[in-house]
């Protein structure tokens, strides 16, 4: 069965969440954005531990299901589905190893609670658990590795965002040159790399040394409308057994759902405070130092991509799986309409098109151009159009700054609108 998973989100009590990141809340949104499995973020936090306990229930096939109590029936019918949770958590790893100061975040999936509480009792003796969804730990990510793996054979152990700059695995600012590095003799149990916002596979295929590692994406969401920003695409049962057989072994796994990686926040490098932003040409000729103040720029993950990349820009692996990259609809709107993402009219345009034509991932990736004329108007039609042929404009992100998107110039948003009118 064809069915996209995203496995990397956090709950109401991580930093920076919304307070909407509720079981329920999950369980909508999954819907309106056509995900079957969702992670459940945060399982090693208490109170987040507890409430799932008494909200999802186990389904029989490694994954759960939100209890019928805390199900709402304000779902379209034509995005109505199955919804399964998967039990994952991101733990935040900051030590010292071969003389520098490491951070690096890593995704646990687990099949059942009972695991889940054993690896919560083991890390709940080495840090603090109840100060955030995502525990920064004194630990490394070795160690993690090998507690995990002890505790839980089947647990799937991942690198997250494996290229920002601060807090990951290949990190410009605190992380490796190579997993083996990082990982040493345990690094065979690594069978997955989280590419990030900021890279693509095309950007991850130009390193050999990850040809046998599954690239997957996750939206690692902080409030619902953000859940399925990227996402995997998988065909196989849907169970945890073959959801994790997939990632490790490729044989059911189609691919992913990419954002443009431009529009990540660390793909170009920069100084945010001076509004410094440099492509990596720009940030070797001035020595990488902020032309502005003089103090040293974050280095993005194209530039590190570049630096670590043993193969020329473009290089295509053979028989990757495919990929697309997709804008939210909800940006696709504020384009169409010239307004904020949160403005009114994109909401109402947004609930109307998710009536008519079914879920935002249906929308974005299979609906007919036709078909969304006919709920929208030409000049979505076009917008995502124009997504699909990756016919966009980005200025790049930069040091924490979201890359800035454009499908239309102003001329030509009046041109569409008027040859419609006149049609």
């Amino acid at each position: 069965m064809r069915f996209i998973g995203d496995f990397h989100i956090h709950s109401k009590y991580s930093r920076a969440t919304s307070k909407d990141m509720a079981p329920e809340v999950l369980w909508k949104w999954a819907q309106l954005k056509g995900i079957t499995v969702i992670g459940t973020g945060d399982f090693t936090h208490p109170a987040w531990f507890k409430e799932l306990g008494e909200k999802i229930e186990p389904a029989g096939n490694g994954l759960f299901r939100l209890k019928k109590e805390f199900q709402s029936k304000d779902i379209p019918d034509s995005c109505k589905a199955d919804v399964f949770f998967m039990l994952s958590s991101e733990i935040s790893s900051i030590y010292k190893k071969n003389g520098r100061t490491r951070k690096v975040h890593s995704i646990l999936f687990v099949p059942d609670f009972h695991d889940a509480a054993k690896i919560h009792i083991a890390l709940s003796k080495i840090g603090n658990l109840n100060a955030d969804g995502r525990p920064i730990l004194g630990l490394d990510a070795k160690v993690l590795l090998q507690i995990v793996m002890d505790i839980c054979p089947q647990a799937m152990f991942v690198p997250a965002h494996a290229w920002t700059p601060h807090f990951s695995v290949f990190g410009a600012e605190s992380g490796f040159d190579s997993l083996e590095e990082c990982f040493e003799e345990l690094t065979p149990h690594i069978h997955a790399i989280e590419t990030g916002l900021s890279s693509d596979p095309p950007m991850n295929w130009r390193l050999s040394a990850l040809d046998r590692i599954t690239l997957i994406s996750n939206s690692d969401a902080h409030s619902p409308t953000k859940m399925g920003r990227e996402a995997n695409i998988f065909n196989t049962e849907i169970s945890y057994e073959a959801i994790t057989d997939a990632i490790r072994t490729k044989k059911g796994f189609l691919g992913t759902i990419e954002f443009f990686p431009e529009e990540g926040k660390y793909h170009y490098d920069g100084h945010r405070t001076c509004g410094v932003n440099l492509s990596p040409k720009e940030t070797i000729r001035y020595n990488y130092l902020c032309p502005q103040c003089g103090r040293r720029v974050t280095v993005g993950v194209m530039h590190r991509v570049e630096k670590l990349a043993d193969r020329a820009d473009g290089f295509k692996l053979e028989d990757a799986p495919p990929f697309s990259s997709a804008i939210p609809l909800t940006e696709i709107l504020a384009e169409t309409f010239d307004v904020g993402v949160a403005s009114k009219a994109v909401d109402t345009e947004y609930q109307k098109l998710l009536q008519k034509l079914g879920s935002e991932f249906k929308i974005l990736m299979d609906a007919s151009l036709d078909d969304i004329e006919r709920a929208g108007s030409p000049l979505i039609r076009e917008a995502i159009s124009r997504m699909r042929q990756g016919n966009v404009h980005i200025t790049p992100g930069f040091d924490g700054e979201f890359g800035k998107i454009k499908i239309f110039e102003k001329a030509e948003r009046k041109s569409i609108k008027g040859q419609a009118t006149l049609f």
